[in-house]
């Protein structure tokens, strides 16, 4: 195999990783999809698919896995047996943007009001121990003018380094009769020291006021001194 620059093996990986993205959205939306992870071994390329129903992804005795597998395999010029597909279920989905977003459009395609939508998912992932969230819908909602709804609740950095280590963001297009609504679903986490929900690192403004440490008597310290000479 010819070598490749760095630059472009970046590239390519890129370009891949976006096509897979989009190959498994638009095939398991359905199922809850909720990201994918590439994990390249010298053996073979693994694929860990994230969703809320994986029983929906893996299909009847393993059929719908091997199937998807076998595009990802012809598609991407794989040698056979080479690439793997895993299924792995969302631990808290109402924490998972990309979850939260696809569930609002199959909301919307379903004819709900979109203002009785937002306040669902709203709700739902702040019940779910979030720390904020924000639901942008744009489009053409009721007339034909189009316009913006912006619905938030709870508490939402917009800047600084906290934006990467707490805010989980999604972006879904609908496509309606009578044009395409955008959504933007912003989640942030809550602070969790063991790292299994939220990040590890506390906000940078936060301060922790320390008990005070009991004073001892003028008398005490006196008899110390006593008995240390």
């Amino acid at each position: 195999m010819a070598s490749i620059s760095k630059a472009r093996k970046a590239v390519a990986d890129g370009v891949f990783y976006a096509e897979l993205n989009e190959l498994l959205m638009r095939e398991l939306g359905g199922e809850g999809y909720s990201g994918v992870e590439v994990r390249v071994t010298p053996m073979r390329t693994e694929v860990i698919i994230r969703a809320t129903r994986t029983q929906n992804v893996l299909g009847v005795k393993g059929r719908r896995i091997r199937e998807l597998t076998s595009v990802v395999q012809k598609r991407f010029k794989f040698p056979e047996g080479s690439v793997e597909l895993y299924a792995e279920k969302v631990a808290n989905r109402g924490l998972c943007a990309v979850a939260q977003a696809e569930s609002m459009r199959y909301k919307l395609l379903g004819g709900l009001a979109v203002r009785r939508a937002c306040y669902g998912v709203l709700r739902f992932v702040m019940e779910s121990g979030a720390k904020g969230c924000e639901v942008i819908v744009s489009g053409k909602l009721r007339a034909q003018r189009a316009k913006s709804m912006k619905f938030k609740d709870g508490y939402m950095v917009s800047s600084g380094n906290p934006v990467r280590e707490y805010i989980d963001s999604a972006t879904r297009h609908v496509l309606l009769r009578q044009g395409v609504l955008g959504i933007k679903v912003r989640i942030m986490k809550e602070w969790d020291p063991t790292g299994k929900v939220g990040p590890r690192t506390p906000l940078p403004d936060v301060v922790t006021v320390l008990a005070p440490k009991e004073e001892e008597y003028v008398s005490d310290k006196q008899e110390k001194l006593k008995a240390a000479v």
